[in-house]
């Protein structure tokens, strides 16, 4: 069977389960079982390798122990191992230190839960997934092909969608920063990995040797906030023979920007930082008090400033929110133009994170170091014949062709135009500057209709952020 009609029974047979309530629980359900199964095949690998392999998983909460046997536990039995033994086993590994392959699995379940309610269906599920070996190179293959699509379909499965970037976005925006061999690269807003999976490509194409390539799985590092994605992201990494993935399975913006030294500083960071994310009020006094803010997209900027190095290269995913944005958000951009050179800024049309959200979204490049002196603008386009985005027709990678060979020979076109310090100063750092050689249809296409309407919203709520914030800072002066 192939390993698509494998994933598919798998979720024919969960969707029996009545403790399985919806997508995203079926995909947290699903990626806890195969997250074990792999990490299974990996150890088996480790001990043909290793003579004095020793698993941090105790020997009766080891895949081989209680899943592999198809005739093994079932029914009630299962179920009760499940629930009593093999998750409070795994949460509570003991003295395990972080960057462990035990401390990995502690993290992977430190909040994972069994939604499943038959112990039954459980073992048909588990029998299906011992049909894939993912030390077989060829099932391997097939299974990363399939898990690509399985984060994809994240975007349709409620709030989900947040935590994952078009995988031409990511591979685009890793190749344009272009991180070299013994450089660190971080993602500090992992989602399911995307950046950091594009980033190992992206390495592994310039270690030729063992040793090099192990430099490269030391050099990538993620924090994520939320379980799902950080299994998932965790996952993604190990299916790309990261052995121990760096994920941390905690909140970037918890730790007080002044306790950060020159050994936290990366050379590239590159992150979609979650679009219209509000947090709480202890987080913000984590920041300087002219940067304070609810916004989460706003805060990640305070602190990729920070976490880069002289020379550092940054690339953000942003929506026109903060382009537009004022109050807070006029003195990041300030900072960003004093502390960074932001060279380019790409446009990205409507749809390409649909149907997570219909907001048009900027890809910001930067160099820590230098102040900004002109920016140049990138207007991307459909591609021809084309009017939207879709799940059958999302962004593809060949897309970026056009920016690529611009790149480095930058002249002004239809799609290219530059804008000067004096003129963003003179525009009190509005960066949302439409294309000059465009003019605006006449009669807009209705979908286009509907993301300007969208795009307005925004607008308003971005305005309604701004004088409360505003007026918090009135208050508490009084």
């Amino acid at each position: 069977m192939s390993i698509s009609n494998i994933i598919k029974s798998i979720q024919d047979i969960m969707r029996q389960d009545v403790g399985v309530d919806g997508d995203a629980q079926r995909i947290a359900q699903l990626v806890w079982m195969i997250f074990l199964k792999i990490y299974a095949d990996k150890e088996e690998e480790l001990e043909l390798l290793q003579d004095d392999y020793q698993s941090p998983i105790p020997e009766a909460l080891r895949w081989e122990n209680w899943a592999s046997d198809a005739e093994g536990m079932t029914g009630d039995e299962l179920l009760d191992f499940v629930n009593n033994q093999l998750f409070p086993g795994l949460k509570e590994l003991q003295d395990l230190e972080p960057g462990t392959r035990g401390h990995i699995v502690m993290e992977v379940f430190r909040d994972s839960y069994n939604y499943m309610k038959s112990g039954t269906l459980m073992r048909q599920i588990i029998n299906k997934i011992n049909e894939i070996d993912f030390n077989s190179s060829e099932d391997r293959h097939l299974f990363n092909d399939f898990y690509e699509t399985f984060l994809k379909d994240l975007q349709s499965a409620g709030n989900a969608g947040e935590f994952y970037t078009p995988r031409a976005v990511t591979q685009f925006m890793v190749d344009m920063t272009n991180p070299k061999l013994g450089e660190k690269v971080l993602d500090p807003a992992t989602g399911t990995g995307g950046f950091l999976k594009s980033s190992i490509e992206h390495l592994m194409k310039q270690a030729d040797t063992a040793e090099e390539r192990k430099i490269v799985q030391k050099s990538i590092m993620g924090i994520e906030k939320k379980q799902l994605p950080h299994v998932l992201a965790v996952t993604n990494l190990i299916l790309h023979d990261v052995d121990i993935p760096n994920i941390r399975h905690d909140n970037s913006l918890s730790r007080p920007i002044r306790d950060y030294s020159p050994k936290d500083k990366v050379d590239v960071i590159a992150t979609n930082p979650p679009f219209g994310g509000i947090e709480e009020d202890g987080i913000q006094a984590n920041f300087p008090t002219s940067f304070r803010t609810k916004e989460t997209a706003d805060l990640f900027m305070v602190l990729i400033m920070a976490l880069l190095k002289e020379n550092g290269r940054g690339a953000v995913v942003l929506p026109d929110g903060f382009l537009f944005g004022e109050g807070v958000k006029t003195r990041i951009k300030e900072k960003l133009l004093e502390e960074c050179n932001l060279h380019t800024i790409v446009r990205l049309p409507n749809g390409v994170f649909a149907p997570y959200t219909g907001i048009r979204t900027n890809l910001l490049f930067f160099t820590k170091g230098e102040p900004t002196d002109e920016i140049w603008y990138f207007e991307h386009s459909y591609p021809e014949g084309q009017k939207s985005y879709s799940k059958t027709k999302p962004i593809r990678i060949e897309e970026f062709e056009l920016e690529k060979q611009w790149w480095d020979n930058r002249e002004e076109n239809q799609y290219a135009w530059k804008v000067s310090l004096d003129d963003i100063k003179a525009r009190n750092y509005n960066l949302d500057i439409k294309n000059p050689h465009l003019e605006d249809d006449e009669i807009l296409d209705p979908l286009v209709a509907l993301h300007k309407y969208q795009e307005s919203l925004e607008r308003v709520k971005v305005t309604k952020q701004l004088l409360v914030e505003e007026l918090s800072v009135i208050v508490k002066g009084v």
